[in-house]
């Protein structure tokens, strides 16, 4: 039987395709932490208070990283070439969601705009990563092998959301409300398009390593269309709607470390 759990333990179980898993993870979260590294760097005289929340989001990211990659030296693997149609961060970067890099690698102060653009973006994506992680926190947050990473990284992924909310509503409330929408609309239904092509992608090198016959590989992406025509329909709401967060001031403190996993 096909499922979010047997699917993943397959990956586990082989060392080609968990070093793959887990190098596509390390590579997304490092640029991440490049990308949240240099916004704080050009935040806009106004927006100075928000410079500690986003350094501690890039953080946060960095050791995501670190913990990937902890988690393949523990196994005896090292990190392995992401193939391009996989790199989900960089695929979002080349279709205009977020702030371009050619922005980012100047030394030009950002705008209120692009602060609302750097926030609606970790919106919608912070969103995807609760997500997947809180499924793999409810399949294998007890695994000897992964469960600590799980739990520490779907901890984070849930403060990012929350510190999301809080600003995106702080800079609504401050006007902004109408900018917000429609850049947290465009991510959306952008960000779902290329979701679906990146786990194709991925299927299909997974498929590649494990040996998966035609009639598998064919159901997991009917699966992964399927979720996709939902979530162009109706699911996309998810990722835009806003609302006060439980956890207030979600990144107010220090980044934690990362484990060691030796």
């Amino acid at each position: 039987m096909l499922s979010a759990k047997s699917l993943f333990q397959e990956i586990l179980d082989n060392d080609e395709s968990f070093a793959l898993f887990c190098s596509i993870a390390a590579s997304g979260e490092a640029q991440g932490g490049w990308e949240n590294a240099r916004i704080a760097a050009l935040v806009p005289r106004s927006e100075r208070d928000l410079a500690p929340k986003i350094t501690r989001h890039g953080a946060d990211e960095d050791k995501h990283g670190r913990i990937f990659t902890a988690l393949m030296r523990k196994r005896g693997l090292t990190p392995v070439p992401v193939p391009p149609e996989t790199d989900y961060t960089m695929l979002l970067e080349k279709h205009g969601i977020g702030l371009a890099h050619a922005k980012l690698t100047q030394d030009q102060p950002l705008t209120v705009r692009d602060i609302v653009t750097y926030l609606a973006h970790s919106r919608v994506t912070e969103q995807r990563a609760s997500e997947q992680m809180e499924l793999l926190r409810k399949h294998f947050a007890d695994h000897p092998g992964i469960g600590r990473a799980v739990r520490m990284i779907s901890d984070d992924e849930d403060n990012h959301l929350a510190y999301c909310h809080e600003e995106l509503l702080r800079l609504a409330y401050a006007g902004h409300g109408r900018d917000i929408q429609r850049t947290l609309r465009e991510c959306a239904l952008a960000e779902i398009r290329i979701y679906r092509d990146v786990s194709l992608a991925v299927m299909n090198h997974m498929g590649r390593i494990l040996g998966w016959p035609k009639a598998k590989s064919a159901v997991l992406a009917a699966g992964i269309h399927a979720v996709y025509a939902y979530e162009r329909l109706v699911g996309w709401h998810r990722m835009v709607t806003l609302r006060k967060p439980e956890r207030r001031d979600a990144l107010g403190g220090p980044a934690t470390t990362a484990p060691e996993f030796a």
